[in-house]
């Protein structure tokens, strides 16, 4: 957006902050290591990159969420590199509200079909990282965030005795964990993540975007939300050759 406008990032990133935007997600960082990127997402921005835009948006006093997906073609120093980033940033910017690992889903993802990746990580491996998140990250970032849309309700539940005091939204139609082959993603509703969370001996509460208590009169809506019906995609488009260039029937 800022490339095609012509605008240096602290200036669209300020345009969007006057039109309403109230702060950003720190995705596609995917793994902060050069050698990572070049093999795992060498189309997408480098590490430079993607630390200049979120320092940017830090810059203009928008808040970023701050992300890792991991257990690919990574490594444990790629690991470690990555949270010290992460560190030294928010040590600078004071402008990332929480830290979610997301295990890396191995089944429809064309790099593990090509023989270029490894099945994700282990269990041990994904309770290490949060973990060791909590402490390396601290006191810079204190919340640390479990994905039960990647590591399903019940294990990302179990994180909570490993680092983690978040267990993230109730998610509506995720599609793109689903895309890459996993079975969660649809909706965990607020009553059953409270059970998940008091089970694992936590008392849940419901927050905002920016780590407020959420207003009561949300919470409540939130417990009476109708249930989500089923997803309709239609049917998909077919290119059909008609006397020369393809056509959409």
């Amino acid at each position: 957006g800022a490339t095609t406008l012509g605008l240096s990032l602290h200036e669209f990133l300020s345009q969007l902050k006057q039109a309403g935007l109230g702060s950003l997600p720190g995705t596609a960082a995917e793994v902060l290591d050069t050698q990572v990127r070049a093999v795992l997402c060498p189309d997408k921005l480098s590490s430079e990159q993607w630390l200049e835009v979120v320092s940017a948006a830090h810059d203009v006093a928008l808040k970023t969420t701050s992300t890792i997906m991991f257990g690919h073609v990574d490594s444990l120093a790629a690991w470690a590199r990555h949270l010290l980033q992460l560190k030294d940033l928010q040590a600078r910017t004071g402008g990332i509200t929480e830290f979610v690992p997301l295990p890396f889903v191995h089944m429809e993802s064309p790099l593990y079909l090509a023989g270029g990746a490894r099945k994700g990580p282990t269990v041990r491996e994904c309770t290490l990282m949060h973990a060791v998140a909590r402490l390396v990250l601290h006191p810079h970032i204190t919340n640390i965030q479990a994905s039960w849309v990647k590591m399903g309700p019940a294990c990302a539940a179990q994180l909570l005795a490993a680092g983690c005091n978040d267990m993230g939204g109730s998610i509506m139609n995720e599609s793109i964990t689903k895309a890459a082959g996993a079975s969660y993603g649809q909706e965990l509703p607020p009553s059953q993540m409270n059970k998940l969370i008091e089970a694992a001996g936590r008392k849940p509460y419901q927050r905002t975007t920016l780590y407020s208590k959420s207003p009561d009169q949300q919470v409540e809506r939130s417990f009476s939300a109708a249930e989500l019906a089923p997803v309709y995609m239609g049917e998909s488009l077919k290119a059909v050759r008609v006397k020369g260039p393809a056509a959409v029937a």
